[in-house]
């Protein structure tokens, strides 16, 4: 059985996919990209700014499951130019203690939705 994760906090889905799906006490989500979910614009600027954006709209689906970052297991990060990498960390970063950091990969592409610069999707267990 799967529950579908919807919050009015994150961004709608721009496509034919849920934000997240929990399933066996997993929470899968979406990537997210930097779209301000009250707007619906996208938080550019800088890719600090981007990636804070990004973050807090996977903190809105986590809440919406009643989790949060310490509930994530796993994350996978796609960026469009990896010289921004230590930038991207540091904002990511914050949001999880050191000690409890999850396990993830993280990925240069050539090209993201809406031509961001960084996408993130993760993996939580309750």
């Amino acid at each position: 059985m799967k529950t579908i994760i919807n919050t009015k906090n994150a961004p709608a889905p721009i496509g034919p996919y849920s934000q997240a799906i929990l399933t066996d006490n997993t929470l899968y989500t979406s990537g997210q990209i930097a779209i301000h979910p009250k707007s619906g614009e996208l938080t550019l600027g800088n890719i600090e700014t981007e990636t804070t954006q990004v973050m807090l709209n996977l903190e809105a689906i986590l809440k919406a499951a009643n989790m949060t970052f310490k509930n994530v297991i796993k994350t996978s990060i796609f960026i469009k130019n990896m010289d921004q990498f230590n930038s991207i960390n540091k904002v990511y970063g914050s949001y999880f203690e050191e000690s409890e950091a999850p396990a993830r990969e993280t990925v240069e592409v050539a090209r993201l939705p809406k031509n961001v610069n960084v996408e993130i999707s993760l993996i939580a267990k309750m």
